[in-house]
């Protein structure tokens, strides 16, 4: 159920808890001490709320970034609820961040939240973009917001935040869902890119999405094959679904409003489920040293040895976990 929007202003008037907005990591020695990635996570499919918490504890233990993970809340039970798309209260964290890493889908957060993500863009920081944050905002509800125009249908600003930051937005699904899973081709004429370093075998369930629009200045590193199945030993599927391939993860910079301008990591990929890859794991952690001006102290292959347990939900709506509270997800003593 979509929690109306006058609900989640009143919200913005009662005081609130860190503790209670998301969970934090925090970094321990590594060449990522002292730096600070806060990840948004929204979306009703592909459970967003159970990747990103891993991916920021591996970031946290074995790469010393201090982690900020935020959620969708449902403010009558506080417990995380991606379908609240109105609602991701602690955003404020981004104010003192230096990357913020994102897997959202259309959201609508009022006007006073949504400001401290676009004064982050605006700034200048690096945003990695996962999965469906190509169609991260709709604007359904209130289009004299002065955000509207991230709206991913947006005729306004084209396409939105997906396609003039990230560099496309939604338009279909190209390997049939849930019937055609996706490896992941290397760019060979880029093999030696940073975000690339000491990744291999690339391929996970999701399917490949249509990315048509790039602009000019976006690099292709990894181009999306869509295989015939939903093994990754399945054949590639014969024919104009991958002639020609599509693009899977691309780079770009991002001029804002200011004049400053942002490194983009942008992928199709990036469900719970995907992340069970370790080649994405790795290109993830990669892309997070080489946002942030780091490719030098970029291991030659970064540990994405997982801390803790991972038994992701597989994708699907209504597939999520109930009851889980952010103070959930705090790591234990034994990991």
């Amino acid at each position: 159920m979509r929690i109306p929007v006058f609900i989640c202003s009143l919200l913005l008037l009662a005081p609130c808890s860190r503790a209670a907005d998301g969970v934090s990591y925090q970094g321990g020695a590594g060449p990522g001490h002292g730096k600070h990635i806060v990840f948004l996570t929204g979306d009703e499919e592909y459970r967003s709320e159970e990747g990103l918490p891993m991916l920021a504890k591996i970031l946290a233990v074995r790469h010393g970034f201090d982690c900020t993970v935020l959620f969708s809340i449902n403010p009558a039970t506080g417990d995380i609820d991606p379908d609240c798309q109105t609602n991701l209260p602690g955003i404020e964290a981004l104010d003192t961040a230096d990357l913020c890493v994102m897997l959202l889908r259309f959201r609508e957060w009022p006007d006073a939240r949504m400001k401290h993500f676009v004064d982050y863009l605006n700034a200048g920081k690096p945003i990695i973009g996962l999965r469906t944050s190509t169609h991260a905002f709709s604007y359904q509800h209130d289009k004299n917001s002065p955000y509207a125009k991230y709206d991913w249908n947006s005729t306004v600003w084209p396409g939105g935040f997906g396609r003039q930051v990230l560099g496309d937005t939604w338009i279909s699904h190209h390997g049939e869902h849930a019937k055609e899973s996706t490896r992941g081709i290397i760019v060979q004429t880029v093999a030696d890119h940073p975000v690339l370093r000491g990744v291999t075998d690339l391929w996970w369930p999701t399917d490949v999405y249509t990315v048509s629009h790039l602009p000019a200045d976006a690099t292709v590193l990894v181009w999306g094959q869509v295989l015939a199945g939903m093994k990754p030993d399945d054949p590639a599927v014969m024919g104009p679904k991958n002639d020609p391939l599509m693009p899977l993860v691309w780079v770009r910079d991002y001029k804002g409003d200011s004049g400053n301008v942002s490194k983009i990591v942008a992928t199709t990929a990036g469900a719970a489920i995907d992340l069970k890859n370790e080649g994405l794991r790795r290109l993830l952690v990669n892309a997070c040293y080489w946002t942030l001006g780091m490719e030098d102290k970029e291991p030659a292959k970064a540990d994405v040895s997982y801390v803790g347990e991972y038994n992701p939900s597989f994708f699907g709506f209504g597939k999520g976990k109930k009851g889980v509270k952010p103070e959930d997800l705090k790591m234990t003593a034994a990991q």
